[in-house]
Parts: structure tokens; sequence; C-alpha cells
């Protein structure tokens, strides 16, 4: 069995393999073999028995978790199993936080810290309570366009439209045991989400040929609540544009794609050979003009590679006037 997210070999112990001990406690858990090779060959351990005293030892004293630790056999030659379980308390190096990923080790910094121990602990982000935040900061029009979708949508009683803002949210959850509002209030309900939080914004755009090919962008602010609605309406605004139409896209098509739809007029069950010979190319270069064809809409296979033939589209054709 080679490496994995659950599985570390090492050919003999030293004591910064600990951080591989604390990041499967981190993680799902795991087993590390000291004795075994990549190639998963066991090629043994020596002084087994004090290896067997001094590494539950430093795992308890260092990490404050405690291992299986196994001595085995295979071929005349000892080798350690470490099993490892996953610890519900995240658990830490030398005040630095291991984590295992596949089968790599990753040092937990910055955000990813601070998501792992929020998770550890039973929280998310969303949860946390903001101490800038306070109810000038909600938007009252958010919450009432709330109340409406939910009073119409029979999730609430009409009453509910005269509830108080700090009542709706702490009927959501959204208030903390001292007052203070949770990140989560502010993401939906907030009048600037901007203001305590960075890139608070929803992004729609259309690439072209490649992700390099960004033909256009908007990108709407705001609380998610309303910001909903927003991104539809602009989705539908694109959708109904005539210049953002599909049928009218300005596609930069090469010399050679545009050869090949004027060939394929005259002959739509010309091969991928045929064309080569007569564009004096190779099959691989048609190849590849076809697919950019496919991707881009110009043309659809109809048939079997035998039988068939190739449509131009109404797109493809509009490239040819």
């Amino acid at each position: 069995m080679s490496e994995s997210q659950n599985i570390e070999y090492k050919e003999s112990w030293r004591d910064e393999y600990l951080k591989w001990i604390c990041g499967f406690a981190n993680a799902q858990g795991g087993r590390i073999y000291i004795g075994i090779d990549d190639n998963q060959q066991v090629v043994g351990v020596a002084d087994t028995k004090r290896l067997m005293e001094d590494i539950p030892n430093k795992i308890v004293n260092y990490l404050d978790i405690v291992a299986d630790v196994n001595l085995l056999h295979k071929e005349d030659k000892d080798y350690i199993e470490i099993a490892v379980q996953p610890c519900n308390l995240p658990i830490a190096y030398h005040g630095i936080y291991h984590y295992r990923s596949g089968s790599t080790k990753q040092e937990l910094k910055g955000a990813a810290l601070q998501q792992f121990l929020l998770r550890k602990m039973g929280h998310s982000w969303d949860d946390i309570e903001n101490e800038r935040a306070t109810l000038d900061d909600i938007d009252r029009q958010a919450i009432d366009f709330f109340l409406r979708k939910a009073v119409d949508a029979g999730r609430m009683p009409v009453d509910s439209l005269n509830e108080t803002t700090e009542k709706v949210l702490s009927n959501l959850n959204l208030i903390g045991g001292e007052g203070k509002l949770r990140n989560a209030a502010l993401l939906l309900f907030g009048k600037n989400p901007a203001k305590f939080f960075t890139s608070v914004q929803f992004r729609i755009g259309r690439f072209g040929r490649d992700e390099a090919d960004l033909m256009f962008q908007d990108v709407v602010d705001g609380n998610i609540i309303q910001m909903t609605d927003r991104v539809i309406e602009v989705l539908k605004s694109k959708n109904d544009d005539p210049l953002n139409d599909p049928l009218n896209d300005p596609l930069k098509l090469s010399s050679l794609e545009k050869d090949i739809l004027k060939l394929i007029v005259k002959d739509n069950q010309s091969t991928y050979d045929n064309l080569a010979i007569s564009l004096s190319v190779s099959s691989a270069t048609i190849k590849r003009a076809f697919r950019n064809l496919k991707v881009n809409g110009c043309i659809i296979r109809k048939g079997s590679k035998k039988i068939g033939y190739w449509m131009i589209t109404e797109k493809g054709k509009s490239i040819l006037k």
C-alpha cells in the first residue's frame, strides 16, 4: 500500500516525525511505519527496545496524546507501527499546528489555521461575534425584504413583519450571548458588508476563447439577501441583450478555421486527412482547429464517424457572411 492520507513510511525514527503524528491527529488519523522505505520494502530498525519506550513517551510529552505503538516483524526484520487516532481538540507541536493532507504534511498558518481552530472548537467563521458591529450596521430594508419573502412563502406568520430588527436577528440566532452581531448577520443583512470583510461581492463574467479572454465582467455588491435578486437581474439582462447573445459573440477565428468552414460548405463529409491535404497542414493541426470550432459552437457532428457529416451552425454561418 503506497503512502496516502492515512499511511506514511519512514526508514528510521527521528524526533521531527512527531510533526507527522501531530498532522494525523489533527486530520483523520493514520499510521506511520518506521523501518519501511518509500517502496514499501521492510528495511528494519535497530534498537527497537529503546524506541518502543521513547516514541510513546515523546508523543505524550510533546503532543499530550496517546498513540498505539506496535512492534511488528517481517522476514527476520523488526519495524514499528504508530497508530494515531483523530483528535477532537487541536494539537500543536512546539506551538505549530500540522495537518495531514493527501500524502503530505502541511503547516497551518493564517486563514487556514483560523478555520481549523474554529472547526475543532465546534464553531465556524460565520458564528464569530463581530466586536465592531452594531445594529446600526444592519439594513432594515434587507430585513423587511427577507420577512416579506418568508411570509409570501408561508414560512413565517404575517405579524412577523412588525418585529424589531433585534428580534428578527435573535430569532435567526444571528446575535451572540452578549448581544454582539455574528459575522453571518452582517453578510446577510449588513448595510455595507465590505466595511467588515474584504472582497464581499459577486462577480459575473463571460470568457471568450480562453480564460484570458474576458469579454465582460459585472460586480454586484451588498448583502447576500438583496444581492441574490440583483445577480439574477444581471444574468437575465445579459441573456436578453442581443449584444451578448452567443450567436452574436465576436469570434476571433484563425484564417485556417475559416477556410475549414468554407470547405465544409462544399463537402460536409470531409475527413481530417482530406482537409489536411487540401490546406497543406498536418492532420493534428486540423484536429485542433476542429476542436476550437466545436468549442465555439460553429460546427456540430451529425451521425457516426463513418457515415456522419459536419453541420455548420447559425453561429458558424454568420462568420462566413
